[in-house]
Protein backbone atom coordinates (compact mmCIF):
# COMPACT_ATOMS: atom_id res chain seq x y z
CA UNK A 1 0.00 0.00 0.00
CA UNK A 2 0.87 3.56 -1.22
CA UNK A 3 1.98 6.10 1.32
CA UNK A 4 0.13 9.52 1.44
CA UNK A 5 1.95 12.33 0.13
CA UNK A 6 2.99 15.80 1.49
CA UNK A 7 4.95 18.13 -0.77
CA UNK A 8 6.46 20.59 1.65
CA UNK A 9 6.27 24.78 0.36
CA UNK A 10 10.03 24.67 -0.25
CA UNK A 11 9.80 21.30 -1.99
CA UNK A 12 7.03 23.34 -4.17
CA UNK A 13 9.10 26.33 -4.42
CA UNK A 14 12.31 24.06 -5.55
CA UNK A 15 9.84 22.46 -8.13
CA UNK A 16 8.95 26.10 -9.76
CA UNK A 17 12.20 27.58 -9.77
CA UNK A 18 13.83 24.10 -11.68
CA UNK A 19 10.82 24.07 -14.03
CA UNK A 20 11.27 27.43 -14.79
CA UNK A 21 14.54 27.13 -15.87
CA UNK A 22 14.10 24.24 -17.91
CA UNK A 23 11.02 26.41 -19.81
CA UNK A 24 13.41 29.35 -20.11
CA UNK A 25 16.70 27.42 -20.98
CA UNK A 26 16.10 24.43 -22.61
CA UNK A 27 12.28 23.72 -23.70
CA UNK A 28 8.77 22.74 -22.54
CA UNK A 29 9.18 19.84 -23.58
CA UNK A 30 12.31 19.21 -21.09
CA UNK A 31 10.22 20.61 -18.50
CA UNK A 32 7.55 18.58 -19.01
CA UNK A 33 9.88 15.56 -19.10
CA UNK A 34 11.15 16.80 -15.51
CA UNK A 35 7.87 17.04 -13.78
CA UNK A 36 6.98 13.56 -14.66
CA UNK A 37 10.08 12.41 -14.04
CA UNK A 38 9.82 13.78 -10.56
CA UNK A 39 5.97 13.03 -10.44
CA UNK A 40 7.35 8.95 -10.97
CA UNK A 41 10.20 9.31 -8.70
CA UNK A 42 7.50 10.34 -5.95
CA UNK A 43 5.32 7.64 -6.68
CA UNK A 44 8.29 4.83 -6.75
CA UNK A 45 8.99 6.67 -2.86
CA UNK A 46 5.60 6.07 -1.61
CA UNK A 47 5.32 2.57 -2.28
CA UNK A 48 8.95 2.02 -0.99
CA UNK A 49 9.93 4.59 0.92
CA UNK A 50 13.18 2.97 2.47
CA UNK A 51 14.94 2.82 -1.29
CA UNK A 52 16.51 6.64 -0.22
CA UNK A 53 19.45 6.53 1.33
CA UNK A 54 19.75 8.05 4.78
CA UNK A 55 21.74 11.40 4.83
CA UNK A 56 23.89 12.08 7.89
CA UNK A 57 24.16 15.35 8.31
CA UNK A 58 25.60 17.60 11.75
CA UNK A 59 22.90 20.16 11.85
CA UNK A 60 19.69 18.80 14.47
CA UNK A 61 16.88 20.01 12.40
CA UNK A 62 18.00 17.31 8.82
CA UNK A 63 18.38 14.60 11.46
CA UNK A 64 16.76 11.82 9.85
CA UNK A 65 16.13 12.76 6.60
CA UNK A 66 16.45 10.80 3.38
CA UNK A 67 17.12 11.50 -0.22
CA UNK A 68 16.48 9.93 -3.63
CA UNK A 69 17.77 10.66 -7.24
CA UNK A 70 14.91 11.98 -9.69
CA UNK A 71 15.44 9.15 -12.39
CA UNK A 72 16.93 10.14 -14.79
CA UNK A 73 17.83 13.50 -13.82
CA UNK A 74 20.47 11.83 -11.52
CA UNK A 75 21.77 14.91 -10.19
CA UNK A 76 18.37 15.77 -8.76
CA UNK A 77 17.89 14.56 -5.16
CA UNK A 78 14.48 14.59 -3.51
CA UNK A 79 14.82 14.82 0.20
CA UNK A 80 12.14 13.38 2.40
CA UNK A 81 11.29 12.23 5.69
CA UNK A 82 8.09 9.18 6.22
CA UNK A 83 6.48 7.36 9.22
CA UNK A 84 3.85 4.76 8.79
CA UNK A 85 1.17 6.67 6.73
CA UNK A 86 2.91 9.63 5.24
CA UNK A 87 5.55 10.46 2.83
CA UNK A 88 7.33 14.24 3.35
CA UNK A 89 8.88 15.66 0.36
CA UNK A 90 10.46 18.51 1.53
CA UNK A 91 13.16 19.94 -0.94
CA UNK A 92 14.14 18.54 -4.38
CA UNK A 93 17.70 20.01 -5.50
CA UNK A 94 20.58 19.38 -7.97
CA UNK A 95 23.19 16.93 -5.22
CA UNK A 96 25.89 19.13 -6.58
CA UNK A 97 25.36 21.56 -4.06
CA UNK A 98 26.66 22.65 -0.04
CA UNK A 99 23.77 20.46 0.92
CA UNK A 100 23.31 21.22 5.09
CA UNK A 101 23.23 24.61 3.97
CA UNK A 102 21.36 24.41 1.26
CA UNK A 103 18.72 22.56 2.79
CA UNK A 104 17.83 24.63 5.37
CA UNK A 105 17.57 27.82 3.43
CA UNK A 106 14.90 28.93 1.43
CA UNK A 107 14.22 28.20 -2.52
CA UNK A 108 16.08 30.67 -4.49
CA UNK A 109 17.82 32.04 -1.23
CA UNK A 110 21.79 31.38 -3.51
CA UNK A 111 20.42 33.67 -6.65
CA UNK A 112 19.70 36.50 -4.53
Amino acid sequence: MALALHRAEFFLRDFDLQFGRYLLEASEAVAERYFAALEATLELLTRHPGLGRVRRFDQPELEGIRSYRVNPYHKHLIFYRHNSTTLFAERVVHGARDLPRRLLQPPGAEEE
